[in-house]
């Protein structure tokens, strides 16, 4: 708190007054692993933590505690980034999944909340970063903001071929990424267009893909997305978002928590 007196203007003293009860949370439930609720309104039980470092993989920005995830969720960032490792000779680099017990952010994401969504990074490596490397880590937008195309300098095969290795696995509900990534995607598949459908545009998401695993069958509390439109959602569908500016939204009231989710925040006390 002395820290926070003094440094009472600067934005890390800020965030931590505005953090959510969840964020104040340091470590998992000793309980069985499960998902509670829906994305954006959730919570996680018996959370595992991803190891910082793995075969085809990094965190970065650990310090933010937002490495947590369902045991499905670990074991796919395992897979995938073996993979991209073996296959594509590429590192990922992980960011943000969910806070040790789920449950909500003060920002960054409104969805994150049940351990089954994972920020991964576009920006490919040859190689890990170093340990100093990984203190200052950056992400590679790979679309042109003010031409809402791509930029040709930094999207690899190896972009095409990551986004169809996680949609094609049976564990992911959704993939996000910007409009003129799935257009790319679209553009490129020459032949069974079925994953694409999977891949979803939204606004933002030119440097990372957000993945989203369905709920586990053994989670009689979590709660699917319903299933994507028919289709590949290429085409008209796609095309149409460049016609839509972001939208400006007032934050909404934060809905009332699953029960089992405020049984979680009040055994905290």
């Amino acid at each position: 708190m002395r820290y926070c007196l003094i440094a009472f203007y600067f934005s890390y003293c800020s965030f931590s007054v505005n953090a959510t009860p969840w964020e104040s949370i340091q470590a998992p439930s000793q309980t069985a692993v499960e998902s509670i609720g829906s994305y954006a309104n959730g919570c996680l039980e018996g959370a595992l933590a991803l190891p910082l470092s793995g075969s085809g993989y990094q965190v970065v920005r650990s310090e933010r505690k937002r490495y947590f995830a369902h045991s499905d969720t670990i074991r796919f960032i395992q897979d995938l980034s073996l993979i991209s490792e073996k296959e594509l000779n590429k590192q990922l680099l992980i960011a943000d999944m969910s806070l040790p017990q789920g449950g909500r952010f003060a920002h960054g994401h409104s969805s994150h909340q049940t351990g089954l969504d994972i920020d991964i990074w576009f920006r490919l490596l040859a190689k890990p970063l170093t340990e100093k490397e990984l203190n200052q880590p950056y992400s590679i937008s790979l679309v042109d903001k003010s031409t809402s195309s791509i930029r040709d300098k930094y999207w690899k095969t190896e972009h095409f071929g990551l986004i169809k290795a996680a949609a094609q696995d049976d564990r992911v509900a959704r993939i996000f990424v910007n409009s003129a990534i799935k257009e790319k995607l679209c553009e490129q598949e020459n032949g069974d267009t079925q994953w694409l459908r999977k891949v979803r545009p939204w606004w933002g998401h030119s440097a990372h893909m957000h993945v989203r695993l369905s709920c586990s069958d053994k989670d009689t509390n979590c709660i699917n997305q319903p299933e994507p439109p028919k289709g590949d959602g290429c085409g008209h569908e796609t095309q149409s978002w460049r016609l839509n500016p972001v939208p400006q939204k007032k934050r909404a009231p934060a809905p009332i928590q699953p029960e089992q989710c405020l049984e979680m925040l009040n055994s905290q006390e």
